[in-house]
């Protein structure tokens, strides 16, 4: 039986019409109004690990669930897994990583990227309803893996939640234009409100098999209230368009062929700034990621839960969302990219945690030590062992 939820927001009403399922919508989603006049309104989600607070094993039961689902349809040999940037990296990354220990052979993972990096072929595609719509999808530097990106007979796209799947569309469109062997596309997300019209109109121009899979879905309404003073507050979210290469570690951006693995002492090396795994302090620890940068704070917070200590992953983002309804609490800073754009981290108070860990893979200069300084918290810099390896090696230091 179908449930309409409906949700007041300060730019307007969001109303849910709710497919039955298993796992209650509060588990999964919250909600905001967004700063942005092409979409209005935010899915909060509850599991992801970006604008709210998560524990990894959340994360993890999320990233199994889907990944099975996947798997259970048959995603076969020969597939090319993406995540979509910003909010969903993390996500496509951790869906590819169950994905692999749950059998998937022959894979190659992607995430899409607002970063520039000069040099490098890429397609080119539009996230319409999106702050800053431009996305890239690289081309692997790896000769390998650029041919395994060539000749894929299955895609399988990730992101957090979807409305329309028109950007799915783009990208497909795109990708189609350079590999015509494409043969099965499926689309994943933790939660789907496209329309049944739209849904339709993907499969039929896609030209190819679609499979859906999500853990909730239904269909989305949203009525604008029209308000003209918060609607007239913008935030510049555009970067400066410059070669990001010298800032970035994390090899999502140019493909992987088998998930990450941090050195098997990394909480020992943490320990020696200072970090105690011992603690009379009941509060949790925050791992915090950095914008499309946000699966070694998913790995490190794992590592940390294993010991056996309370932990909440979360993630900095470009997106700028009006405090309200699910949105408790808004830091502001400037990136850590050279954008000189505003950055945001949601829903956090420095005194609920015990210690706050800010993994990042750009060097600890300003902003990020004005950050660390603010919250006495540790760095962890992300830094891949060698050149197309999978061993990763977090640098530790407490400024």
């Amino acid at each position: 039986m179908q449930k309409t939820v409906t949700i007041k927001l300060d730019t307007g009403t969001l109303q849910l019409d709710l497919e039955p399922g298993n796992i209650p919508l509060k588990r999964l989603l919250g909600f905001a109004a967004r700063v942005s006049s092409k979409r209005k309104f935010l899915l909060v989600s509850k599991v992801l690990g970006k604008h709210y607070p998560v524990s990894p094993k959340t994360m993890s039961w999320s990233y199994r669930a889907l990944a099975r689902a996947v798997l259970k349809k048959g995603a076969g040999r020969s597939s090319l897994w993406i995540g979509m940037a910003e909010t969903a990296t993390g996500l496509g990354y951790g869906v590819f990583e169950s994905a692999c220990h749950g059998g998937l052979q022959d894979a190659l993972f992607l995430q899409t990227t607002r970063y520039h990096l000069s040099g490098i072929d890429r397609l080119e595609f539009e996230e319409a309803h999106s702050h800053a719509t431009d996305f890239f999808l690289y081309y692997p530097a790896n000769p390998d893996y650029r041919k395994q990106f060539l000749n894929a007979e299955t895609l399988v796209l990730i992101d957090d939640e979807i409305s329309t799947g028109k950007t799915f569309l783009r990208l497909i469109k795109a990708y189609q234009s350079v590999n015509p062997r494409l043969r099965k596309v499926f689309i994943v997300s933790l939660v789907n409100f496209a329309h049944p019209d739209d849904r339709a109109a993907l499969e039929l121009q896609a030209g190819v098999a679609v499979e859906w899979v999500c853990l909730r879905q239904g269909i989305l309404h949203f009525e604008d209230s029209q308000n003209a003073a918060i609607d007239k507050i913008s935030v510049n979210v555009s970067g400066n368009g410059a070669c990001k290469k010298h800032l970035m570690a994390w090899p999502g951006r140019l493909g992987m062929d088998a998930p990450v693995r941090l050195e098997k002492d990394v909480v020992e090396q943490l320990s020696k700034c200072g970090f105690s795994i011992e603690s009379g302090d009941l509060r949790p620890i925050l791992v915090l990621g950095t914008g499309e940068c946000n699966a070694p704070a998913y790995m490190l917070g794992r590592a940390l839960e294993q010991e056996g200590l309370k932990v909440k992953v979360q993630s900095t983002t470009r997106s700028p969302i009006h405090q309200g309804n699910d949105i408790a609490l808004a830091c502001r800073f400037e990136d850590n990219y050279e954008d000189g754009i505003p950055n945001f981290i949601y829903n956090l108070n420095p005194d609920d945690y015990r210690e706050i860990i800010l993994c990042h893979e750009t060097p600890p200069g300003e902003p990020l030590t004005g950050r660390l300084n603010a919250w006495q918290a540790i760095s962890a810099r992300f830094e891949l062992q060698q050149h197309n390896s999978n061993h990763a090696k977090l640098h530790f230091f407490r400024p």
